[in-house]
């Protein structure tokens, strides 16, 4: 199994290494929060659900999920709208993939480019978001699908530090949040 190492937090980091479904709510969850917090995200619900499963958080009283969403610390700073798309990612992967995560990566032995439009089918995953994904999963999950680097495009390139695909430490943390940042600063002067 890999050795993620994303939020700070060992049990949240062992959630994510270990559990595949895990990894990809952790990634729904990427956007308007910092990494950490968004990877952290399926520990969060795990310890307040009593349980971390496609099927379980599909079935779960939408209102209830809001609760577990909105509890301190917070899994989102938007718990209603994010509880209801990873109440729809869960419910899409129960249906659609037996409730399994790495069905998207391992069912048929699926290219790169197949893997992203499996990511891109999803609830919630846009082509950068699935891209980024695909390169995490090649980059740090040990998926060696024929292509994968081409598929992600700029996020699979090796030695950039572009998004959470490149995170292995502190350090490599700062070179993506420098990253990001400078990206930012050149949008805003275009």
């Amino acid at each position: 199994m890999p050795e993620l190492h994303i939020t700070g937090d060992d049990v949240a980091d062992r959630l994510l290494s270990d559990d595949p479904l895990a990894l990809l709510v952790g990634m729904l969850l990427d956007q308007q929060v910092p990494m950490e917090t968004a990877f952290a995200g399926p520990a969060k619900i795990r310890e307040r659900l009593g349980a971390f499963d496609a099927a379980t958080i599909a079935s779960t009283d939408p209102a209830k999920l809001v609760e577990v969403f909105q509890q301190t610390p917070a899994v989102h700073r938007f718990p209603g709208s994010m509880a209801e798309r990873t109440q729809a990612l869960c419910a899409a992967l129960v249906a659609e993939w037996g409730g399994d995560a790495a069905r998207l990566w391992t069912d048929g032995d699926p290219d790169g480019a197949t893997i992203l439009k499996r990511l891109k089918a999803l609830p919630g995953f846009g082509d950068q978001k699935a891209k980024i994904f695909l390169a995490l999963l090649g980059k740090q999950y040990g998926l060696t699908a024929t292509g994968w680097e081409s598929a992600a495009g700029h996020y699979g390139e090796p030695g950039s530090f572009r998004s959470v695909a490149d995170i292995v430490d502190a350090a490599s943390l700062s070179k993506v949040r420098e990253f990001k940042k400078a990206a930012k600063a050149a949008a805003k002067g275009s």
